[in-house]
């Protein structure tokens, strides 16, 4: 596997575009990704009792076992706790990329709504202006081409400073094979789903139960173990389309060649939540905190994602203050069995490393030299809490002035 240069249109046969049609100033705000032959499709979904009008439209997709020709996207309104007019309009947004789609580009089979995933990020509550949308998708979709395909990455952006895009090549079957995404998120991120949008596009062929339970399994690993503020959002959504254009053969857990394209697919995954979390709004520090010796791999996970939820913990780290205490504190109400008595921790980053606890025991430490190591960009937490098998790492963020400022005017 290697990274390359691209976009979501990066694999064989997947055209985009993203522009600006009226829901927010200035800026792009709506998006379509198209592939030119039908896709296999997995999807995962926020785990919040109150689900926008897209997510619930594109379980019926997904759940339906239909192939899938394409996405499209607006951000500045998320359809959420719409009523059953966000429904309707979900629906009407489907229908109008199909009619948009088969107009303009020909489709053998011509699409219909119930070919067409929908996704809608930004304010809740707010009906869509149909109106305004619709002529929006017209106009998008006579722009879908492969060269457009960061304009659709920056269309489906919200408070994120920048876009989050990814693609990689490997060789299968002695055919190169690619896997891209784009995704936005940058506030309301938290474990079991972050607040984001995450697509990802591939030219191999993978069977369609085969690919949700990859999508299923790489998403604990990834989006479920960040978290910028604890709140989990009404759209967490991330698709799959895979249209086969690579003309290799069907992947399954069977294929020899499943393991090297899990890898690729988890990497990608993994390098997506990593950059949401970097861009999480107001964000000045990245931190990584891994977890080893506990007596099992979930005891570990929610060791960690503890760590990284607590909002004292990333206040400190705002602070680049060495509280390590705070880091005891979230650990200890996870709700994680293990032994304080043998926890060891340390700090690192590109400037040193430093142990402030030791099998329990507190280390007096310089603090001049964990300012220096805490005041960088990218700050890495170590955790033992004793010598079981499971570990597992988590990604956050600072919390600062600046994402309360963000949110205290987010609507208004």
């Amino acid at each position: 596997m290697r990274i390359i240069e691209g976009s979501i249109t990066t694999p064989k046969g997947f055209l985009a575009n993203g522009i600006a049609c009226g829901l927010k100033r200035h800026k792009k705000d709506l998006a379509v990704v198209l592939s030119t032959s039908p896709c296999v499709v997995a999807g995962a979904f926020t785990t919040n009792l109150v689900k926008a009008a897209p997510v619930l439209w594109d379980k019926q997709v997904v759940d339906s076992g239909e192939p899938v020709f394409a996405i499209v996207v607006n951000s500045g309104n998320a359809n959420a706790y719409t009523g059953p007019q966000g429904l309707v309009d979900a629906g009407l947004m489907a229908e109008s990329a199909a009619l948009s789609l088969n107009k303009e580009k020909k489709l053998l089979p011509k699409m219909s709504g119930k070919n067409v995933l929908v996704c809608s990020t930004g304010v809740i509550g707010v009906p869509l202006p149909m109106d305004t949308v619709e002529k929006g998708i017209a106009r998008c979709v006579k722009g879908v081409k492969r060269e457009n395909g960061h304009d659709a990455a920056e269309a489906i952006c919200t408070t994120d400073t920048h876009t989050k895009e990814i693609a990689v090549e490997l060789v299968i079957q002695g055919k190169k094979v690619h896997i891209s995404a784009m995704a936005k998120g940058s506030g309301m991120i938290h474990p079991n789903m972050a607040t984001m949008l995450s697509f990802i596009t591939t030219d191999a062929n993978v069977k369609k139960e085969a690919l949700q339970k990859l999508l299923g399994s790489t998403i604990t690993e990834t989006y479920n173990m960040v978290s910028v503020d604890g709140d989990t959002s009404t759209n967490d959504t991330v698709l799959v389309l895979a249209n086969g254009q690579s003309q290799i053969s069907e992947l399954d857990p069977s294929s020899p060649d499943w393991p090297a394209f899990c890898e690729a697919f988890l990497y990608v995954h993994t390098y997506i939540a990593k950059e949401i979390v970097r861009d999480g709004e107001g964000a000045s520090k990245f931190i990584e905190v891994h977890v080893t010796g506990a007596k099992d791999k979930e005891t570990a996970k929610v060791l960690a994602k503890s760590v990284i939820s607590s909002s004292l913990v990333k206040a400190a780290f705002f602070g680049s203050d060495a509280n390590w205490g705070r880091i005891l504190c979230a650990m200890g109400y996870s709700g994680a069995s293990f032994d304080p008595s043998q926890v060891t921790l340390s700090f690192s980053s590109p400037k040193g490393e430093i142990q402030v606890v030791d099998h329990g025991k507190p280390i007096t430490f310089d603090e001049y030299r964990a300012k220096t190591i805490l005041l960088e960009k990218e700050v890495h937490v170590e955790a033992s809490v004793g010598s079981g098998p499971g570990e597992a790492t988590a990604w956050g963020c600072d919390l600062t002035y600046e994402y309360v400022r963000i949110n205290g005017d987010y609507r208004s």
